[in-house]
């Protein structure tokens, strides 16, 4: 049997692209044909990973930040020895296949995170690194190196145009994230053609500026110089590294190569023939030889890497059995057995104390009560942590050494911010929460729509949630935002209209482990409700009965937030035969059996009057035809917050008013 050249072994990934774009009719061949050389030497000689133990901890991340080329990654799973067969291959791009158009982490084993939106994936790979730096700094010591794992990440020229990759580049090079290294497919196209008409960016004077090593200037089709700039890149103790590879898009195709014909759709038949002749790859579409095949499995290496690990975690642990014990619960996603207990008995204790505070200070409180228990919870804010009121008595920012770093000073790079948080989510042993003013969630929300469609466990926390915010004015007063949100899938907003309910629903987040939680809190004081221990076992569901009527229900208010306390205000001029639902999470609501919900909002009552100081349409669902909303219509104004709750129509006159209209 003869070894396998680097060019055959890189054209295994090629064709394995090639023909499964080509099969379906659909895809990018363009990138994995150009990125396949700089693939072979990374994945064959300095990736560490067990593709028999895709969750092996220790194991090093990569991220395909330029997701549209998923072909490359599937060939590279396919070809190492992944749960992924050769039939998963010729089914790219459709459905219920292991092998979507882009990389879903939650479809595909061996996929860490999911990547498509550009630039994305980079910033994930920032939070990754992140992850891992905190990890050894709070787990390591002298001799026992168990945390010690790099994150790898290829971007494309889009990448690096997108505003998210400056922001991400610029707090990876800060926090000096040495085990970062970032490959850039440097090939001068995209969609539109040459990007010398769009881009043209001094890129990697930009990373330098960063804070970053740059290596300029790799031929990515050259094994020599791309495995010399690798083991550059891993001599770098200091600092992230971009390793700026010019290559070809669509390389080996005669008529194609260089051009963005190659990047976004097959080649053709004709092309595709012409390139197996060009590149002298013989073989039938979706055919690997076996001495191909047997080069790339890496299961004995694998097994080896992990099994050296393990031999060194057992010394470890032998020698630190708490901090193993700590580290493996909290890989493993494990909340400590008493926090739900701890929990639980704090926000009873506030139900008893009562305290008049803005939901934004009830949030601190929850995070000063619970964090140090919870050693994996780590966050901040988008430079407005003294407004946000995410800072806590044991907050240690994470671009010190401290071996307990807990808090991210995220600047304001909202989108970063949050994108970061989903590669700490995702990396494991971390639970992370960011924050903002609400209004700000537009900058952050299709990194939201990522948490929730990877079910990344992550806390979104955003404050100033309605023109209570006052004087700013309509620029910072969210009306359309939590109706935004609410309507991601899978993405839970939670709005407490009290100090019990916002450690509730602090409670709830950190208990979901199978998705995001936003978290949206006022800036001005709320009155606290009277409940007794049932209610506030309710809360959790989502929606509950705060007051309710003598005898069946004529009138039903349901409100959120501060507009709790105008309803139950309401209440008592409307008679006995008003109930007050506090709807603190519609989405989990919603989830909740029919029984319930019924008990709640039971059909036979028609007459219900919905108040949020947000957008109104949200809340037809829920108060149907017959029913009214006491919402926006339109932008706020710059007044006091009083002023302006009067102005809109959020006061106890105006819901009787809209109330007794009903009939």
């Amino acid at each position: 049997m003869t070894t396998p050249t680097r060019r055959e072994l890189a054209n295994a990934i090629r064709f394995l692209a090639i023909d499964a774009v080509q099969a379906v009719n659909s895809g990018h061949p363009g990138m994995p044909m150009g990125m396949a050389d700089i693939a072979e030497v990374l994945w064959r000689d300095h990736l560490s990973f067990n593709p028999a133990n895709p969750k092996w901890w220790n194991r090093d991340r990569f991220v395909l930040s330029n997701g549209h080329g998923s072909m490359l990654q599937y060939a590279l799973l396919y070809l190492t020895g992944y749960d992924l067969s050769i039939d998963d291959i010729r089914q790219f791009r459709q459905f219920g296949s292991k092998t979507p158009g882009h990389p879903e982490n939650y479809e595909t084993t061996g996929i860490e995170t999911t990547t498509g939106p550009l630039g994305q994936g980079f910033a994930n790979a920032v939070g990754m690194a992140l992850a891992e730096k905190l990890l050894a700094q709070r787990f390591n010591r002298e001799g026992h190196d168990i945390v010690d794992h790099r994150t790898w990440v290829f971007m494309g020229d889009g990448c690096m145009m997108e505003g998210i990759s400056h922001e991400a580049a610029s707090l990876a090079g800060t926090w000096k994230l040495d085990k970062l290294v970032a490959f850039w497919d440097d090939n001068h196209i995209s969609i539109d053609g040459n990007t010398d008409g769009w881009f043209t960016d001094d890129t990697p004077a930009r990373f330098e500026a960063y804070g970053w090593k740059v290596i300029r200037g790799v031929n990515g089709q050259d094994p020599v110089e791309i495995e010399t700039a690798i083991n550059t890149a891993r001599a770098v103790t200091d600092k992230p590294v971009l390793i700026c590879c010019r290559t070809t898009i669509g390389f080996g195709s005669p008529h194609k190569a260089g051009k963005e014909s190659s990047h976004g759709a097959p080649l053709g038949k004709d092309e595709v023939e012409a390139t197996r002749q060009a590149l002298n790859w013989p073989y039938a579409p979706f055919e690997i030889p076996a001495e191909i095949k047997q080069a790339w499995d890496a299961h004995e290496a694998g097994a080896q890497r992990e099994a050296d690990w393990n031999a060194a975690f057992a010394a470890y642990r032998a020698a630190f059995p708490q901090e193993a014990a700590e580290l493996t619960r909290r890989m493993n996603g494990v909340l400590p057995s008493d926090f739900n207990t701890l929990a639980n008995a704090y926000a009873a204790k506030l139900q008893v104390e009562g305290p008049v505070v803005a939901s934004r200070k009830a949030s601190q409180m929850a995070i000063e009560a619970f964090a140090p228990h919870l050693p994996e919870l780590i966050g901040g804010s988008a430079d407005l942590a003294h407004s946000n009121l995410t800072l806590w008595s044991g907050s240690k920012s994470v671009s010190t050494s401290d071996a307990n770093a807990n808090y991210i000073y995220s600047g304001v790079r909202e989108f970063a911010m949050t994108a970061i948080s989903n590669g700490l989510a995702v990396h494991g042993g971390f639970i992370p929460y960011d924050a903002t003013f609400l209004v700000f969630s537009d900058y952050a929300r299709n990194a939201v729509r990522m948490s929730a469609l990877m079910g990344a466990h992550v806390i979104h926390v955003y404050t100033h949630d309605s023109i209570g915010l006052g004087e700013d004015g309509p620029t910072h007063q969210p009306i359309e935002h939590m109706a935004s949100l609410r309507y991601i899938p899978h993405n839970d907003l939670w709005r407490p209209c009290d100090a019990v309910e916002a450690v509730v629903s602090w409670q709830a987040a950190i208990e979901r482990m199978d998705g995001p939680s936003c978290l949206v809190f006022s800036r001005q004081n709320l009155a606290p409700q009277p409940r007794d221990a049932a209610q506030v076992a309710a809360i959790r569901r989502g929606g509950y009965v705060l007051k309710d009527s003598v005898g069946v229900p004529e009138l039903i208010l349901i409100a959120t937030g501060s507009e709790v306390g105008l309803a139950m205000d309401a209440a008592a001029q409307l008679g006995e035969r008003v109930r007050v639902v506090s709807m603190p999470s519609t989405d989990v609501f919603d989830r909740q059996d029919a029984a319930y919900r019924e008990s709640v909002l039971p059909n036979s009552v028609r007459k219900r009057v919905a108040i949020e100081a947000g957008i109104s349409d949200f809340w037809r669902k829920y108060v149907g035809l017959d029913g009214a909303v006491i919402g926006m219509e339109g932008y706020g104004a710059s007044a006091p917050a009083d002023v302006l709750f009067k102005h809109f129509g959020f006061t106890v006159e105006h819901v009787v008013e809209a109330a007794r209209a009903l009939g």
